[in-house]
């Protein structure tokens, strides 16, 4: 299974959609992407690597081609969406993977670590914050948010998932705006217009505080089982600043850090030369 195929499944009646490829046998690694995108973020990265790796990337609950069911039926929190990831890991057998971890991967993916280190033989972070240093002041209007819930400050947010701020996201800091092929922000905005999608997305803005309430137990974590560690860092990026790539070291040692000259959605600019450092990383 070199070329990548498209399945979906249910997990305890939550409908998962998934590209898989690689071959079963060769080291599992799981991508999880983030907002707004989908695992289309990993289309071009996913064939660089199915030659040496058993690849999963599903889209979260509410993203992409997963069940979006409404507020009414499901709660959005990343706790949530982590419980349902998990299951899904489950229910495809996935049981020992190195996570590569992006955006609202990266506090999906560390909640899976938390509960189950015993499954976890690497972590990737590709712009996957988990330190207070790396939050820049672009997240200033959502800790607003956080701060007073009002219906005010709420709206105020709808402005994040405007076409225009999607576009925005993808161009900012990268070395020229002709390398962003516009695939990825159109398929973007087309999920984020369906109904309900704003809602569900406002929601997510307000519990993100939650994962910061858990950076120190993330943390801890990184302190107490050490694991492998690669955290390459689109330097430019305006929510995840180079400070929070950084931090990982004071807790991993080891760790493995780097930075490319481009911004938030690394991969749109440079999926080759992460590529490589994976495969560096993993000595593969």
């Amino acid at each position: 299974m070199s070329s990548t195929v498209y399945r979906d499944v249910e997990v305890d009646g939550f409908k998962i959609f998934y590209r898989e490829a690689g071959q079963q046998g060769t080291p599992k690694l799981l991508l999880l992407h983030g907002f707004p995108s989908s695992s289309h973020m990993f289309r071009d990265l996913i064939p660089l690597l199915a030659d040496r790796f058993h690849i999963i990337a599903p889209d979260l609950p509410g993203f992409g081609q997963s069940g979006m069911p409404s507020r009414n039926e499901f709660v959005y929190t990343f706790d949530n969406i982590a419980n349902v990831i998990d299951r899904f890991t489950e229910v495809i057998g996935l049981d020992r993977f190195t996570v590569y971890v992006f955006d609202y991967g990266a506090p999906t993916g560390f909640r899976l670590a938390l509960k189950h280190p015993e499954r976890i033989e690497g972590i990737i972070s590709q712009n996957g914050n988990a330190y207070e240093e790396g939050l820049s002041e672009g997240w200033n209007p959502i800790r607003a948010y956080w701060q007073d819930g009002s219906i005010a400050n709420r709206e105020a947010l709808r402005a994040l998932l405007t076409r225009e701020t999607t576009v925005w996201q993808y161009m900012h800091g990268v070395p020229t705006t002709a390398s962003v092929s516009p695939d990825g922000y159109s398929l973007d905005d087309y999920y984020l217009v369906r109904p309900g999608a704003h809602d569900i997305q406002l929601d997510l803005f307000g519990d993100y505080r939650s994962n910061v309430a858990l950076y120190p137990a993330f943390q801890q974590y990184f302190r107490t089982h050490q694991p492998r560690f690669l955290a390459i860092w689109g330097k430019n990026d305006p929510f995840f600043l180079p400070a929070g790539a950084e931090a990982f070291k004071r807790d991993i040692p080891s760790a493995d850090v780097r930075f490319l000259d481009t911004g938030h959605f690394a991969l749109e600019t440079h999926a080759a030369e992460i590529a490589g450092a994976i495969c560096e990383f993993l000595s593969i």
